[in-house]
Order: structure tokens, then sequence, then C-alpha cells
């Protein structure tokens, strides 16, 4: 590899505050933090959101319910109204 061209890669703390979640990803981020665990200091990064913490990953998305608006729509219109050009 050539020198000086490449960023610099190394261990980050990324902070997910969504879900008060720590996690250590070798990355190229820059950041001005540190934070220390177990001894050691690593770079910080904060995250808003991260697998720790999405609705899709979790298991705590939306569906549609009985409620919901497709449920509105098929109640309001019905299927048979889809139909009605045969």
């Amino acid at each position: 590899m050539k020198k000086n061209i490449h960023p610099n890669y190394r261990t980050v703390a990324f902070h997910d505050l969504g879900a008060d979640k720590l996690i250590l990803v070798r990355s190229t981020a820059e950041t001005d933090r540190t934070m220390e665990i177990d001894g050691t200091t690593y770079p910080y990064m904060t995250l808003d959101v991260s697998s720790y913490s999405h609705p899709f990953y979790t298991g705590k998305q939306k569906t549609s319910t009985s409620d919901g608006r497709v449920a509105q729509f098929n109640k309001r219109f019905g299927r048979s109204s889809l139909k009605r050009g045969k």
C-alpha cells in the first residue's frame, strides 16, 4: 500500500443513544472524542439509530392492523369495487 494516502483504520467505540449500547467496530470515522473501556482508550462516536434500536431489527415495526390505512381503505371501498370493470 502507498504511504500517507489511506485513512486511519482503527477500532472505534460507537454509542447508540436510543438503546444505550456500545459497539466496538473497526472504522475510519474521524472524531475528536475518546472513551475508556476496560482500560483501553478508543475514539468515541454517538449514533441515533443502530441495529439495537431500529424498529426493523428489534421487531417493533409497525404493521397494518384492522385500524390501519389499508384496512380503512378496504372497508370504505371494498374489494368488489375493484372488479366492477369486468
